[in-house]
């Protein structure tokens, strides 16, 4: 089964819709972004999903946080999950003492096997902490949440070896596609689920139909 992680929630009743739709995982953005909450905000949402014994997993998405800071939110909001989409090293990653996403941006001057390599590395780093890794777009200067793809077919052979979600300019219309052809651990939209910015439960559910529907071929 393709698990799915729907992120940019923003507030309770997108997170408790989302979570009863079928979603694995629900993603806040700390970092600066039109999708970005307060850690109130956060914990609140947390808050009513615990209540409300959802079964998806809270992730928090940061960007170039200083890792104490991360930590510290983490710690607050009880998140289950730190995704991290900036440049920070593998050994920030050890910082968090909780499972963590790391973000691997894809191009075509960044090969299968350089990303192999790198993946491999972190590994072996991580192998005492509960990780995995997320494959988006390499957009210059843009942290996520473009709405752009990349070449899937980068991604398969990196899909073969490691646990690795795709995102990048997914949606309803084109995940089943990447999941026969990357057959990956999991599935990340952001974009691809709103209507002018915003996240629309009719997408939202439609990328879970797709997804499963993909699953069950």
């Amino acid at each position: 089964m393709t698990f799915i992680k729907i992120c940019g929630i923003k507030n309770e009743e997108q997170a408790l819709a989302t979570a009863e739709a079928g979603a694995d995982f629900i993603g806040m953005v700390f970092a600066e972004s039109p999708r970005q909450v307060t850690p109130a905000i956060a914990s609140k949402i947390v808050s009513s999903m615990k209540k409300s014994r959802a079964k998806a997993r809270v992730v928090g998405v940061f960007v170039n946080t200083p890792a104490p800071t991360a930590r510290k939110i983490a710690d607050s909001c009880h998140l289950d999950w730190v995704q991290l989409s900036g440049d920070e090293p593998w050994e920030y990653c050890l910082e968090l003492a909780r499972p963590v996403i790391k973000v691997i941006r894809i191009s075509r001057n960044y090969w299968p096997e350089q990303a192999c390599a790198d993946l491999a590395y972190g590994t072996k780093l991580l192998s005492g902490q509960k990780h995995m890794f997320l494959l988006d777009s390499n957009v210059r200067e843009k942290y996520g949440g473009t709405g752009m793809t990349f070449d899937w077919n980068l991604a398969r052979p990196i899909a073969e070896k490691f646990p690795v979600l795709i995102a990048g300019g997914l949606s309803p219309g084109n995940v089943g596609r990447a999941i026969k052809l990357i057959k990956p651990w999991g599935v990340d939209v952001s974009t691809g689920v709103e209507t002018k910015g915003v996240k629309d439960m009719k997408k939202i559910i439609n990328f879970i139909e797709a997804v499963r529907k993909a699953d069950a071929s």
